[in-house]
């Protein structure tokens, strides 16, 4: 401490100290001043030497007269804080008092030094209103926070980290202990690890391990950190600590949720999904993924209807969704007939179901189509059996009707010629009544020879189609019926193309045209020339055959329930029996066909035979 005497030889030196700086004598009057010290009081020097430095300061005298006093008496160092106050702010001054001592070590008065700690103490308030609002904030998120002084080898923990560790509130934790919570194996050797690399790369870590709390129970635990440095140097890791065992236990327990719901879901016979509020799919089962050829369910995730299907069925899919998740309404077991990209057609059984949220609104769907395209088949073929059966039925009692009608009539006529025969005494009326048994027999076979054509015909005996060219048939019936055709001045017009070619019975097929050609010209106008017209078209795949011709005409409205009826006619001509038409109808039913009319009366008749087989 520099004496009084060696003061009065550098006073100009003490002018030029660097710091606020006074010396006082024991009467606590100012004798010497740095320029610092006044320029920092904003003090002029005549205002301030040889006076009591508790009046210059009238606003803390009495502090500062009796800190002093205490100083000189005591002879010992001494500093003190004090806060001064102006209109606007606030300032904090440190002031560090040390005895003054003459040669003889007497002491002659206090060497004062004033610093500003204003920014010092508006940091300390605000680190400590920054601990006080994290100590709430770690409170009530229930994180910890932990700091690790590298260079004092001191680690502090707050109290949510003693909490989580089950320690008690005194207890002071070291860097092994730390470790030391750590469950042996992977969370001990990974956290080791980690603090390595903090360390020594300045590596962060964010883990999930296991700690044994200081009371044996074992939880899960989120542990970060991050390194510190200073001037390039690493001088801390902080980091924060939280129990997060609830959460893991739940994450894991809606992992097996997930992982049951998935198994449940991918076994089910039923495509599955899951649209969010966009109608992206959010979650889809194993038949979905095969329906659209997509073997990876991640690869489905995200896509939207216009990613997966053509866009017209993309737009009534996404109309759907949306009224579904407008309305709240759900549909159910909705036939629906999708097209994928491929062009390939399902028959789906939908049901779209609202995934309410808990504001009660729509977040998305719930999707469920059941592949009914095999039952669909099925059920077409089932119903094609049953109007088969249904149509085998009808002809049945028809034909049970014919037998019993006709050859009731047969035998009764029989039974009457023979009774005759026997009465007869007459050689001649016998030989008539013979002539007549003739007559009824052979009229008989010819029923009987019917009756077993369309015997043959409804059992398919014989089926057997082939290829052929229709326009050639055409010309081969044609000129077979040449001397039919002359004798009635008609006219015959193919207009069939040549290469046209169907899947038929041959001798049905010829039949057929026979039959449809010598009709239209038997049944002629008599007021015209007979013409007969035939030509085709294409409709669905299936080629139709049109016989058109110029003659009577048939009055449908009367007779068309009846047209294709065994022993119906419906003219008054000489040859009518009433089974080619029967017949025919049964040849082309019998190839898989069909036959349909249009006539007008006094104008004519076109029958057209759709063939279900074309080459």
């Amino acid at each position: 401490m520099p004496k009084g005497p060696q003061i009065d030889k550098h006073s100009h030196h003490i002018k030029q100290l660097p710091s606020a700086t006074a010396f006082v004598n024991t009467e606590l009057k100012v004798v010497y001043a740095s320029d610092v010290w006044l320029k920092f009081f904003d003090l002029h020097p005549d205002d301030v030497f040889g006076k009591r430095i508790d009046y210059l300061f009238s606003s803390s005298k009495n502090k500062i007269v009796n800190t002093l006093i205490d100083i000189l008496s005591e002879k010992t160092d001494k500093s003190f804080e004090e806060c001064t106050y102006d209109p606007t702010s606030c300032k904090w001054l440190e002031w560090s008092c040390n005895p003054w001592f003459d040669n003889e070590g007497k002491s002659i008065g206090l060497i004062i030094t004033v610093n500003d700690i204003t920014q010092q103490k508006l940091n300390e308030t605000n680190l400590k209103r920054l601990r006080s609002k994290l100590d709430i904030i770690s409170e009530i998120g229930k994180i910890g926070s932990w700091d690790y002084n590298i260079l004092q080898d001191s680690l502090v923990w707050c109290n949510v980290t003693r909490k989580i560790h089950e320690v008690p509130e005194n207890f002071v934790p070291t860097i092994e202990d730390a470790i030391g919570f750590y469950k042996e194996g992977y969370s001990k050797n990974l956290i080791s690890m980690a603090l390595h690399e903090a360390m020594t790369n300045g590596t962060s870590w964010s883990e999930k391990l296991v700690i044994i709390t200081a009371k044996g129970n074992e939880i899960w635990v989120q542990s970060n950190g991050t390194p510190t440095y200073e001037d390039g140097k690493l001088v801390a890791l902080r980091g924060t600590f939280q129990n997060i065992n609830d959460k893991v236990l739940s994450e894991a327990k809606t992992k097996a949720n997930e992982k049951l719901l998935h198994t449940l879901i991918d076994h089910l016979p039923l495509n599955i999904y899951i649209k969010d509020r966009e109608s992206r799919k959010i979650l889809v089962n194993k038949a979905e993924c095969k329906y659209l050829g997509i073997p990876d369910p991640s690869d489905i995730l995200g896509k939207t209807n216009f990613d997966l299907y053509d866009s017209d069925i993309a737009k009534e899919l996404n109309k759907e969704d949306q009224k579904v998740m407008d309305t709240l309404e759900p549909i159910l077991n909705k036939q629906s007939n999708i097209r994928d990209k491929k062009g390939k057609i399902t028959n789906f059984l939908v049901s779209k179901i609202p995934l309410i949220d808990e504001n009660g609104q729509a977040a998305g769907i719930v999707g469920i189509s059941h592949d009914i395209t095999d039952l669909k088949q099925k059920e077409e073929k089932l119903r094609d059996l049953v109007d088969v059966a249904s149509l085998q039925n009808k002809k049945l009692v028809n034909f049970a009707h014919i037998i019993s009608h006709n050859l009731r009539s047969h035998t009764a006529n029989f039974s009457m010629l023979l009774e005759f025969l026997v009465d007869e005494k007459d050689e001649k009326e016998k030989k008539n009544i013979i002539r007549m048994l003739t007559t009824a027999s052979n009229n008989l076979m010819e029923t009987l020879e019917n009756l077993n054509e369309v015997v043959a015909l409804n059992t398919n005996a014989g089926l057997e189609r082939k290829p052929i060219k229709l326009s050639d048939k055409i010309n081969v019936v044609t000129q077979n019926l040449t001397a039919f055709i002359h004798k009635n001045k008609a006219t015959v017009i193919n207009e069939v193309d040549e290469e046209l070619k169907i899947n038929v019975v041959p001798t049905y097929i010829e039949s057929i045209l026979i039959n449809f050609i010598t009709n239209a010209i038997k049944y002629k106008d008599p007021k015209r020339d007979p013409i007969v017209k035939l030509s085709t078209a294409q409709e669905k795949g299936k080629t139709i055959l049109s016989v058109e011709d110029n003659g009577l005409g048939i009055d449908l409205k009367k007779y068309g329930d009846k047209l294709f009826g065994m022993y119906k006619t419906f003219h008054h001509h000489k040859d009518s029996r009433g089974i080619g038409l029967y017949i025919t109808k049964n040849q082309i039913e019998a190839m898989k066909g069909q036959i349909t009319v249009s006539s007008t009366v006094g104008t004519g008749t076109i029958f057209k035979i759709h063939f279900n087989d074309t080459i």
